[in-house]
């Protein structure tokens, strides 16, 4: 009788081992939040220590006495040149329409292209900036500007004047990587909010200006096309002022944000090579600004397109002139000019004391434009429709201009140029040139009042409700940027006081994440010259990952990485390898169609110009292995897993690693084989070459290993002599057993 309950027992205990499976399953994850909570916690500061929070007040006066005022009018001037020729094409855009015979929706996409080109440019001027003298990028970049200002004017066709849009977007691609990089590192920290609304006053007084002066110069020409002889105009005093910016000092990079934080300035080596993968990688990883581009990418949907929509609105459902829409756009513009001295000042003072609250104010100035919106598209007549539109206007154009201030607040300091130009891609592209596309063909399908009111009203409100919510995260992220300039100081101070001793290979303070899931945790350790390391741990402790981000296949989103004392946290996987670090992934690591001698010259390619040195690591890895010598003309295919594992490493060695990464050396080898490795690897410590080596086997780590790491769910939790691991009983047993204890 007991035969038909078996079955039940059987999947009540079925049931049960799941429910088991199920609940570790949610423990473990449980138990993950908590620690990356705990290590998000861990890097919170008091606000008294945090970049320009609570630092010493300082008048405007006495911020651009302290970088010099030249720099800063310099870079006004260019900044207020580009947006009077900028508007120039807003106001005249029905003329330029009407000159080259296009739609609606074609002169929109021009005039907001610009921000398309601009992004062309804002990558390099980004890369440049991040690594050159400024001023210089600064200077050329005005020249262009001023030619191709000139070349709008001059345009004979469409096509040409599309061209010369181009050049004017490239050119300009240099406010906010290169202007915003070079104002930052100059000037105070606690005075950037005024600095910015000072810089943005001249642009909006020049957008203020600029439909009078435009108009008149377009009404005293005469003609249908009397709008070129305002570019040809605009476009000279741009190249006086570019040619005076070679002058100009470079300030020392993060100056500021070291003098608040450390009390002085660390001076920086001969930067490494930055990639923009990296950097990006790294920057999107900064939760305020990611947020915060994500809000004034939404907010640029309304905020490029709205000013030329609502032109041609009032010029096709009003008839209102070319000079009484310059005029209302002039009074608009003034009412910008005589808001920002009063938001500059108020956003240093609540950064000064609540940076959070800061943030927070950027947003809730953008949110009643999604109501005032609607109120402006329904007026009765042009008049009103151009003076209601301008508290919108006014709200979201004040709080953009504090974009600067506070992407610079958060942002690495060797990172500037890259995070304006990200910042770059996601508003003008993103924003701007999206915003411009969706925006025209709906225009054209209906008018530019239903344009406005479906892409305008949603974007605003999103823009609004994200620059409020980046407000909990930075506290956060400015914390995160204390804890990377104390540990630069430290290693500053140990590398002066020991310089004999500098690692050759150091992470520290890594955190490292797959998407929403971290999987390392404030990892450190070094290598001496000529050491080898065992990184030891459970299947998914991260010792593969670690060695990624070593070697720059992955980025951290906190932390350094150093090769001989010089900081390659951003540096490309490519160029690691110019410096030397080099990595034996697990797995197959040949080319399988090729045979061995093929193998070998494609790992000597980086010889290619060079006889000599390919000659001498041809002969080295030969010696090194004396049983591939004799299979050089046998196909790769065709060895045995161990064999292949050889030619894998010899491979690496062709390349004269400086530091040699073993991902799994000795993975599903036979034993005779693995202790061929170990020879192998013997003979290299003997010439010694530095080796980081990843480890299942607890004896094999022993033996040829200085020291070793004990990794587990992402933290350390052992470093020291590979020896004393073998006395600790419970990492011994989770090395072997694959968890902690029996």
């Amino acid at each position: 009788m007991s035969a038909p309950t078996e079955p039940a027992e059987t999947g009540g205990a079925a049931a049960s081992s799941a429910a088991g499976l199920a609940a570790g399953l949610i423990e473990a994850e449980a138990e993950r939040r908590a620690r990356q909570a705990e290590a998000q916690r861990e890097v919170l500061f008091a606000d008294e220590l945090l970049p320009g929070v609570g630092d010493e007040k300082l008048t405007l006066r006495q911020g651009l006495a302290a970088g010099g005022s030249m720099t800063f009018l310099t870079l006004f001037l260019l900044s207020t040149l580009d947006e009077l020729e900028s508007a120039a094409l807003g106001i005249l855009s029905p003329e330029i329409r009407d000159t080259f015979g296009l739609s609606d929706s074609a002169i929109v996409f021009i005039s907001a292209a610009s921000g398309a080109f601009l992004v062309l440019g804002a990558l390099p001027m980004g890369y440049l900036a991040d690594r050159f003298r400024r001023s210089r990028i600064v200077g050329w970049a005005g020249i262009m500007f001023s030619a191709m200002a000139v070349a709008s004017g001059l345009a004979a066709n469409a096509f040409l004047f599309f061209l010369a849009r181009f050049g004017v977007g490239v050119a300009k691609a240099s406010n906010m990587p290169v202007h915003g990089s070079m104002l930052a590192d100059t000037y105070p920290i606690g005075v950037r909010g005024r600095m910015s609304a000072l810089n943005y006053s001249g642009s909006r007084a020049a957008a203020a200006l600029s439909p009078v002066l435009v108009a008149g110069i377009a009404t005293l020409a005469g003609g249908d096309e009397g709008w070129r002889w305002a570019f040809l105009v605009l476009g000279l005093p741009c190249l006086v002022v570019s040619i005076w910016a070679f002058r100009l000092p470079e300030p020392k990079r993060g100056q500021h944000e070291m003098k608040s934080v450390l009390g002085e300035v660390v001076d920086n080596h001969k930067p490494m090579p930055i990639s923009i993968e990296a950097a990006f990688a790294r920057l999107l990883r900064i939760k305020t600004m990611k947020t915060s581009i994500l809000a004034f990418s939404a907010l640029g949907f309304s905020l490029f397109s709205t000013g030329v929509l609502g032109n041609l609105w009032a010029d096709d459902h009003f008839g209102m002139s070319t000079f009484s829409r310059g005029l209302i756009a002039s009074i608009g513009g003034a009412a910008v000019l005589c808001t920002l001295p009063f938001i500059g000042p108020w956003y240093d003072r609540l950064y000064h004391s609540d940076p959070s609250r800061a943030v927070a104010l950027l947003g809730y100035l953008i949110l009643p434009g999604a109501v005032l919106l609607p109120i402006q598209w329904f007026m009765p007549n042009g008049y009103l429709f151009l003076i209601f539109g301008i508290p919108a206007m006014l709200l979201s154009s004040v709080s953009f201009a504090m974009t600067g201030p506070l992407l610079n607040s958060v942002v690495p300091y060797r990172l500037r140029g890259l995070g304006a130009a990200l910042a770059a891609i996601y508003i003008f592209f993103i924003g701007g040139t999206g915003g411009a596309v969706l925006s025209g063909l709906i225009s054209d399908v209906y008018d530019p009042r239903v344009a406005v009111l479906v892409i305008g009203i949603p974007s605003t409100a999103i823009g609004g409700f994200l620059l409020v919510r980046s407000s909990h995260f930075i506290r956060n992220d400015l914390s995160l940027v204390v804890q990377e300039l104390r540990e630069e100081l430290e290693e500053k101070e140990r590398q002066e006081q020991d310089p004999e001793q500098i690692p050759v290979l150091q992470v520290n303070n890594i955190d490292f994440s797959y998407g929403h899931v971290q999987v390392l945790f404030d990892v450190a350790f070094d290598v001496k010259r000529g050491e080898t390391l065992a990184l030891l741990g459970t299947n998914g402790a991260g010792k593969s990952t670690i060695l990624k981000v070593i070697c720059g296949l992955g980025t951290p989103e906190r932390g350094v990485v150093r090769l001989g004392g010089q900081t390659i946290t951003y540096v490309a996987p490519e160029q690691r390898g110019r410096y030397g670090i080099h990595l034996l992934p697990g797995g197959k690591g040949v080319y399988t169609d090729m045979t061995v001698r093929e193998n070998l010259e494609m790992a000597a390619f980086r010889f290619r110009k060079d006889a000599a040195r390919r000659d001498e690591r041809f002969a080295y890895v030969l010696d090194l292995f004396p049983d591939l010598k004799g299979r050089q003309g046998q196909v790769a295919g065709s060895l045995s897993g161990g064999q292949q594992q050889m030619l894998a490493l010899a491979m690496v060695l062709m390349h004269d690693p400086e530091v040699l990464l073993i991902d799994e050396l000795s993975l599903g080898l036979a034993p005779v084989v693995v202790q061929d490795l170990l020879a192998i690897i013997e003979r290299l410590k003997q010439d010694g070459l530095t080796i980081v080596v990843v480890e299942q086997s607890l004896n094999i780590a022993l033996a040829i290993a200085d020291r070793a790491v004990f990794l587990e769910k992402g933290q350390v939790r052992f470093t020291g002599p590979a020896r004393e691991l073998a006395e600790r009983d419970d990492l011994a047993r989770a090395v072997f057993l694959g968890k902690e204890g029996g």
